[in-house]
């Protein structure tokens, strides 16, 4: 008995990951690589994909800097791109902090109110037994020719 091929849809799952320094400068470079990752996968830099992916990054980044620093220990980003959605992931060292979604009109605290705008679903998870926790969402992109902004 032979399976039908024609019946199975190839199915490309594309990742990058990528450690940084857990400094400003770190979390700048993530969302440097990010932007160009993204450029690489066929979502131009000017593209609303590439920008939104990037944005996401940023803020989760800044997150994992200021909020999920230990000393001597970088943070990860990892990319997910799987059909038309682009999984986010920054893991820090602090797994004691879990981020907190605050109301708009708080004082600081609005990066989280950004990554829920922006992304479908979003998220942090702590990893027993590790020393790190993840904070990640997830943003839809055009499943189509992103070059031309195909939906």
């Amino acid at each position: 008995m032979h399976a039908d091929l024609r019946l199975h849809e190839t199915v490309t799952v594309r990742t990058f990951t990528q450690l940084f320094s857990s400094t400003p400068r770190g979390a700048r470079l993530a969302r440097r690589l990010v932007a160009h990752r993204m450029d690489v996968w066929g979502f131009p830099y000017d593209g609303d994909a590439a920008r939104r992916v990037s944005l996401v990054v940023a803020e989760l980044a800044a997150n994992a800097v200021r909020h999920g620093r230990v000393r001597g220990r970088s943070f990860r980003v990892r990319l997910l791109l799987d059909g038309g959605v682009v999984r986010v992931e920054v893991a820090d060292a602090r797994t004691d902090r879990l981020p907190v979604l605050r109301e708009p009109d708080d004082e600081g605290g609005r990066g989280l109110v950004l990554v829920a705008a922006l992304a479908e679903r979003w998220g942090a998870e702590p990893r027993p037994g590790c020393a790190y926790k993840v904070v990640w969402a997830e943003v839809k992109v055009a499943v189509g020719d992103p070059r031309r902004g195909e939906a």
